[in-house]
């Protein structure tokens, strides 16, 4: 049933009411405009821990509240609202994933613990050139002594500059385009031969770009099975994509509702120009869309609450959903504030720059269309 409970409504009101008092869209430009080493506010992130956010998806056992993905996607909704800079989304989403679903006992037992507690960042390095591709994994893991030694390149890593550790797809076996061969790594930054590139893309989420050395790496390091981590990888790329989803939903439905208030607010000709039927039109159509779009996102939620291992067509359903409304969103939000919609003193812009970002971060909507398709049986 796509509705919310009690205590999830409950989680979404109290997020709102911290993140308005805490973390308001002036701090983001705060961070922006200082080119800020870290990105974020530490302060706020371990505030964040602290109310158990961290922790949303690690299991009671490792000092997490275990909400679920319903749970994660309302944060990240919220947060998306504010243009909230942290890295709940690389470490609280899709590391915890990794490590719960893929982690040695060894390897939860350490850093669970430490991503509920807020005290460290973990992030996926899994692309390696401009689109979203898995399968094209060429970094390789060539054997020698006791493990291996990892020799290439990761683009685009969330959060990658102030991470502690790393989940790497490296290709164990076979060639760029093969899903069969995939292992993934647990691996620390600050190991011999890593090194970290910062880079602040179109909306001012930080990147980076790791390039592995020789990066020495033994049988602990691994999550999961050798040369059989592709539906691993899935897993965690889809806690990721619907992560984005809800990210996408809350810049759609904030950039939404500063419009309608905008239009309210901006008279022409002696009236409130959404008293313009043509206008008028467009806003309704655009608020079914939103509408559709809080439903697959919810389903998606509840879809990996439910089996994270089948719920891949519904997170490739809300992503590409996602990926589409917040285009729309966004354009018609510029279009209806005027030529004031494209400076930077009015926040709609920056909706846009998050939107664009978002629909490309772990594959556009073409991507996730065709993904559907093909498990529909085009």
């Amino acid at each position: 049933m796509l509705m919310l409970t009690p205590e999830q409504v409950q989680l979404a009101d109290s997020a709102r009411g911290l993140l308005d008092e805490r973390a308001p869209i002036s701090q983001f430009r705060r961070l922006r405009d200082a080119r800020d080493a870290v990105g974020f506010d530490r302060d706020l992130w371990r505030t964040m821990a602290d109310m158990g956010w961290a922790g949303v998806l690690v299991a009671e056992p490792y000092g997490g509240v275990d909400f679920g993905f319903v749970g994660a996607g309302l944060l990240c909704e919220q947060m998306a609202r504010r243009l909230v800079a942290s890295p709940f989304l690389s470490t609280a989403v899709v590391a915890a994933t990794a490590l719960r679903w893929g982690g040695s006992s060894a390897q939860k037992s350490r850093w669970l613990p430490a991503i509920a507690a807020g005290e460290a960042i973990v992030a996926l390095a899994v692309d390696e050139g401009r689109k979203h591709d898995p399968a094209a994994t060429a970094l390789t893991a060539i054997p020698g002594g006791n493990g291996y030694r990892l020799a290439g390149e990761k683009v685009l890593v969330i959060d990658g500059h102030v991470a502690d550790a790393f989940v790497v797809a490296v290709r164990t076996a076979g060639r760029p385009g093969d899903l069969d061969g995939l292992t993934l790594f647990l691996i620390e930054s600050g190991s011999p031969g890593l090194n970290v590139d910062r880079t602040v893309v179109v909306d001012s989420r930080n990147v980076a770009r790791l390039r592995f050395g020789n990066v020495p790496v033994d049988g602990a390091a691994v999550l999961g099975e050798v040369d059989r981590g592709a539906n691993l990888l899935e897993v965690i790329l889809n806690a990721g994509r619907v992560g984005v989803a809800a990210e996408l939903l809350g810049v759609t439905a904030e950039a939404f509702e500063r419009t309608i208030a905008f239009l309210k607010e901006r008279h022409q000709f002696g009236r409130p120009i959404g008293s313009f039927q043509a206008l008028q039109h467009r806003a309704a159509h655009l608020y079914c869309e939103i509408e559709m779009l809080r439903s697959a996102v919810l389903a998606a939620c509840q879809a990996l609450d439910a089996d994270p291992w089948t719920a891949g067509p519904l997170a490739s359903m809300a992503k590409a959903k996602a990926a589409a409304v917040a285009r729309l969103s966004v354009s018609e939000a510029l279009q209806m504030h005027g030529g004031m919609g494209m400076t930077d003193d009015v926040d709609i812009g920056l909706f846009m720059k998050r939107a664009r970002a978002g629909a490309e971060l772990y594959g556009d909507a073409n991507f996730h269309a065709d993904r559907v398709a093909r498990h529909r049986g085009f």
